[in-house]
């Protein structure tokens, strides 16, 4: 290649580049200056979308969550603004990115179902952090909650971890929502028993435990005449938090003190007659 072949080679490759500069100079100046802007406006905006939600006493799980959702969100914006910005086809583009949320929803079905369940789980807010419920046969106090998974500790200090998909689709009990909880207990006496004495004697033990709410009453009444025994129904409340202990601590004082009153706690039993027929001759 001569000299003169060279420069001109040069010369042409100079000029494309001042052509190329001239022409998508503004663009890529304004494309910085958006994208700088953009990301300072989308994280002052998660920032106080933070601040307002923790200001009016949101849940704390929440505050997160929605303050990096507003932060992502106007992200997108400014990403397709500066696509726009060169003139990019964002419908199309669009379509792709769709296409390809599709192939990946697919391949991760499990794992968005439970990040959509997650998400309801947190605006919903059927339980908090500290709660005792029970779900997806697992009883404990949750420990923590994302946007995948429900932690729950047990009462032996077991960790279980449960998709949030088998959590909101489930029945979730919480024994932490209401201040009180009935305590049901059945107290079955013989037939020969007094059953006035008994149930005497069984409200003088609820009178005699101080963690018994006397609003709501606590309720003895018999329910049943059972195969071997008359059974009575103890009804106390109790505070939530005391349902545990003081139902252990009445089942013991219960059947200590109807012992103590001569009262029997019958077995089931049955009666067996011999009827003897005389030889045939």
């Amino acid at each position: 290649m001569s000299p003169n072949t060279m420069t001109e080679t040069g010369q042409q490759m100079v000029e494309t580049v001042i052509e190329m500069l001239s022409s998508w100079g503004l663009q890529v100046v304004g494309a910085v200056a958006l994208l700088i802007v953009g990301r300072l406006i989308a994280a002052r905006a998660g920032r106080l979308t933070r601040s307002s939600l923790t200001r009016a006493n949101a849940d704390p799980q929440l505050v997160p969550f929605f303050g990096q959702a507003v932060h992502y969100f106007l992200l997108v914006i400014v990403i397709v603004a500066v696509l726009q910005l060169f003139g990019v086809e964002t419908t199309s583009l669009v379509a792709v990115i769709g296409a390809a949320g599709l192939a990946v929803g697919l391949a991760l079905q499990g794992t968005l179902s439970s990040f959509s369940a997650g998400v309801m789980l947190l605006i919903m807010r059927p339980f908090k952090i500290g709660d005792s419920i029970s779900v997806s046969g697992s009883t404990g106090v949750v420990i923590e909650v994302t946007l995948f998974v429900t932690t729950l500790n047990t009462s032996d200090n077991l960790r279980i971890i449960i998709p949030n998909s088998a959590v909101y689709g489930a029945t979730i009990k919480n024994f932490s929502t209401n201040e009180k909880r009935r305590i049901d207990i059945v107290v079955g006496i013989s037939y020969s028993d007094d059953i006035g004495q008994a149930m005497d004697s069984i409200r003088a033990i609820l009178a005699a435990e101080d963690r018994i709410l006397q609003d709501p009453a606590p309720s003895v009444a018999v329910t049943e005449l059972a195969d071997s025994s008359v059974n009575i129904l103890v009804r106390p409340w109790v505070v939530s938090g005391d349902y545990g202990a003081v139902r252990g601590d009445l089942t013991r004082a219960l059947k200590e003190g109807m012992e103590a009153s001569g009262c029997s706690f019958p077995f089931p039993q049955q009666d067996l007659h011999l009827i003897s027929t005389p030889n045939s001759p």
